[in-house]
């Protein structure tokens, strides 16, 4: 096998656990991540990418891993939120760093952009962690749910693994930078999707006037 690579800043304190536990320690701390445990989900996922440009890890197998982790995590949050329902979400919710007012923000959003939200949240810090549970809680329909989730767990997993293999070393500057302007990019989607809604509201407006 070859030999672990040297992982730079912040990634370096999971190298112990990506050289005892591989591939479980990428699945275990992924799922946690994504049902509300505070947990390097993120950060070991690009760890493991650079493990396996050097060798130590196959890529697809650390893609595949982090896809089906995040997929089951999100998807024990939503059972969560499902059945336990928002009294349950805000007695715990402290612990995860879920207080009332970030639930009723996110329940708001959620509720008005459903399933694109599902699929962005996974990038986003946060709502990473909450959007299976929220989901939840706003009684989203679970076969939908599902289909964006996956979705957003291909493309994360996918962008991030592939910076990973690709950046090697250089990948803490890389990251400090993507989220150094993740609030830019936030605010560039919040305005798409704000065209959107507007582009859609006059379409259902003209659409009275325009029938004899």
């Amino acid at each position: 096998m070859a030999v672990a690579p040297e992982l730079p800043g912040i990634l370096g304190s999971l190298a112990p656990l990506l050289d005892h536990y591989g591939y479980l320690a990428v699945a275990g701390l992924i799922m946690l991540e994504d049902f509300g445990v505070p947990a390097p989900g993120e950060t070991v996922l690009i760890a493991g990418a650079v493990y396996a440009g050097a060798g130590h890890l196959n890529i697809i197998a650390v893609v595949l891993i982090a896809v089906a982790a995040a997929v089951m995590g999100d998807n024990i949050g939503y059972a969560i939120g499902h059945f336990g329902g928002r009294r349950l979400v805000l007695r715990f919710g402290r612990y995860v760093f879920l207080t009332p007012r970030r639930l009723d923000t996110a329940e708001r959003f959620f509720t008005r952009h459903g399933g694109k939200v599902v699929t962005i949240a996974r990038f986003v810090e946060g709502l990473r962690q909450a959007n299976g549970i929220i989901a939840g809680i706003t009684g989203m329909r679970w076969r939908r749910f599902l289909a964006f989730n996956t979705l957003g767990a291909v493309l994360w997993a996918g962008v991030w693994a592939g910076l990973g293999y690709l950046a090697g070393n250089h990948i803490t500057a890389i990251y400090d930078q993507i989220h150094r302007y993740q609030l830019y990019a936030l605010l560039a989607v919040g305005l798409v999707l704000a065209a959107l809604i507007v582009r859609h509201l006059l379409r259902h407006r003209r659409t009275p006037e325009e029938t004899p």
